[in-house]
């Protein structure tokens, strides 16, 4: 029997690489003679960098950058396999997880960070960049990853504007003519797990403010900025930013990355899919495993178990999603791919308890759905 397994990292719990070994544990308990292929996954947000590098024997490097608050952080980056692939995982120079929550202020919050590291790769000579647009503090549409290529964005009088979103709502100019050149030689793909424009009811500030510390007062300035930011980029750039599928990705990274690198954007869990050679694998496969941290609606929508779903479901092989807990709407997974869906908790349990035993929770399970799994005819 041959059983792929796929998890993503479990938030504050363990990495994809950990939750695949510990599953790993599980299946072999039930199943000792099982053929295990462990394939740790992400969607452009935590984990893919180390799912790209990893999995090609590429090098992770260590940078000093302007953090998401100004603040001057260390940020791990690194190359594929292929020496010439540089890999962004933009949450580690801009991430969320990096402020304190009474800090979080999606205002003035930075990509500038990210856009160090970009600079960083092209210096460097990489031919490509991969940058994963997921667990954002920002919500400044790449402003700061621009200001780093040496855009200038400047209000009516010609002053530069303060960083963060907010100050868009002042933009009249932006001046590219100190922007490095050698970007328009290097490809830039922008990774994401989500397709939200920039602006509106489903755009980067309604969709994802309040999550980064954004009023319901907030939210709406922010997304007036947002356009007014939509409406200089197509003016003076001639891009038209605002309503292209995953520009909202990473508060609106996804647009900077478009107008101000180039780039596209595409499903980060296909991309990792495609370097894992993920179907390949799946040939002669007769289960799945994935895992995250929650399921709900919010998976439906490209997140990396769907996508391995997806990609098992072409081949005829069932998936089984582990995850940590289950909210609402989880019940819609059945129609995108899942055969099933295991909730790990063994218990009542805090969830700082819950995080100290993630692996032992995955293992239990893996192993009870494998030996139900082993009595099907």
């Amino acid at each position: 029997m041959k059983i792929i397994i796929a998890p993503q990292g479990f938030k504050g719990g363990i990495s994809g690489l950990e939750a695949a070994r510990a599953i790993e544990r599980g299946v072999l308990a039930a199943a000792p003679d099982a053929d295990t292929v462990l394939l740790p996954v992400a969607d452009g947000g935590d984990g893919t960098l180390h799912a790209l590098v990893d999995a090609t024997g590429g090098e992770v490097f260590t940078s000093t950058v302007t953090g998401p608050i100004n603040t001057q952080v260390e940020a791990q980056w690194g190359v594929m396999g292929d020496g010439q692939t540089a890999v962004i995982e933009m949450a580690r120079a801009s991430g969320l997880a990096m402020v304190p929550t009474r800090r979080r202020n999606p205002k003035t919050t930075t990509t500038l960070g990210t856009g160090q590291i970009l600079k960083e790769a092209i210096d460097r000579g990489f031919s490509r960049v991969i940058v994963g647009l997921g667990g954002s503090a920002t919500n400044d549409a790449g402003s700061g990853m621009a200001t780093a290529l040496g855009a200038k964005f400047l209000d009516s009088a010609g002053n530069a504007l303060p960083s963060g979103g907010a100050a868009l709502a002042r933009l009249h100019h932006i001046d590219t003519s100190g922007m490095m050149g050698a970007i328009s030689g290097v490809e830039i793909v922008g990774a994401t797990d989500v397709t939200n424009p920039l602006c509106g009811p489903t755009g980067a500030s309604e969709i994802f403010g309040p999550q980064k510390g954004a009023t319901k007062d907030v939210v709406a300035e922010l997304d007036a900025a947002l356009g007014n930011f939509a409406e200089v980029v197509k003016r003076d750039m001639g891009v038209d930013v605002l309503d292209i599928p995953g520009s909202g990705a990473a508060g609106g990274l996804g647009a900077g990355l478009i107008a101000f690198a180039g780039g596209t954007l595409r499903s980060g869990i296909d991309m990792v899919c495609d370097v894992l050679e993920f179907d390949r694998h799946l040939e002669g496969a007769d289960l799945v495993f994935t895992g995250e941290g929650r399921a709900d609606k919010s998976t439906v929508f490209d997140k990396a178990p769907v996508g391995v779903a997806r990609h098992s479901q072409t081949h005829g092989v069932p998936t089984i999603l582990l995850a940590g807990s289950l909210g609402d709407g989880h019940e819609e997974l059945y129609n995108h791919g899942i055969a099933s869906i295991l909730c790990i908790s063994d218990g009542a349990m805090t969830f700082q308890q819950a995080l100290g035993r993630t692996g032992k929770m995955l293992e239990g399970t893996a192993e009870r759905a494998v030996r139900i799994f082993l009595l099907k005819p």
